[in-house]
């Protein structure tokens, strides 16, 4: 009964703090004519991201030898938690916009906030046509403005522990735009690890940054190839740190 109670006050408070963060921020946005969406996404929704985690008793410990890139990027991680979404904005990725599930849009602070920091909401693998629409209009946008970007190979949470299959947007995104791939391991123990649910328990998430990988010399035709030797990559990483 008591992790019942604990578990609802903290969804509650949770739920108020985005409501008040999606309000504060449409203000602002108001009174900037939504002209300065970095400047929302960083000094509103990054400090937000920190204290729902806070709130929930979830530290970030993390890992990277050398400062955020700041020139055009393409960050991935993989994807086994609702934990993953506030711990990566928590992050402060900088000039960066996010590769969001559309379903996330009928939470109403979540989807107002993904508006006004500029988020690409995506639909699931079986509506392919809509997803390259979507896709392309990212290209267009990232071309124009040399904004970096966040979003998961693996598209849907992975429960099972292990790195899931891996789809084509990101690497696709990092071969037109010729961008640099950036790594980011998220280990969450699964004892704090709610998976597809809310209940997480409190703890630390281990969040590992790997050096820039270059996609200079990448090709289309070579899509699936890299991708899948990033898929390797990222089990590789996994098995690496479990080792430890």
């Amino acid at each position: 009964m008591r992790d019942r109670l604990l578990l609802m006050l903290r969804v509650t408070l949770s739920f108020a703090l985005l409501t008040a963060c999606a309000v504060g921020m449409l203000l602002i946005a108001a009174l900037t004519l939504f002209q300065c969406r970095r400047w929302y996404s960083e000094r509103i929704a990054t400090p937000c991201g920190r204290l729902v985690l806070r709130l929930w008793g979830i530290r970030l410990a993390v890992h990277r030898k050398a400062p955020f890139p700041q020139a055009q990027t393409i960050f991935i991680s993989n994807h086994s938690s609702t934990i993953d979404l506030f711990a990566l904005i928590a992050l402060g990725l900088p000039n960066t916009r996010f590769f969001l599930s559309g379903y996330l849009r009928t939470l109403l602070p979540l989807g107002l906030i993904g508006y006004l920091i500029g988020v690409f909401w995506t639909v699931p693998q079986k509506y392919p046509a809509r997803r390259m629409r979507i896709f392309r209009r990212a290209e267009r946008i990232l071309r124009r403005t040399g904004e970096s970007v966040f979003l998961s190979p693996e598209g849907t949470r992975v429960t099972t522990g292990r790195i899931g299959h891996f789809n084509k947007g990101a690497f696709h995104l990092a071969t037109v735009l010729h961008a640099p791939i950036m790594p980011i391991f998220l280990f969450i123990p699964q004892s704090i690890n709610p998976g597809r649910g809310l209940h997480a328990r409190s703890g630390e998430v281990q969040v590992h940054l790997r050096a820039p990988i270059d996609t200079a010399d990448w090709r289309i035709e070579n899509l699936e190839a890299n991708r899948d030797r990033m898929r390797e990559f990222y089990i590789h990483w996994q098995d690496e740190l479990e080792r430890r």
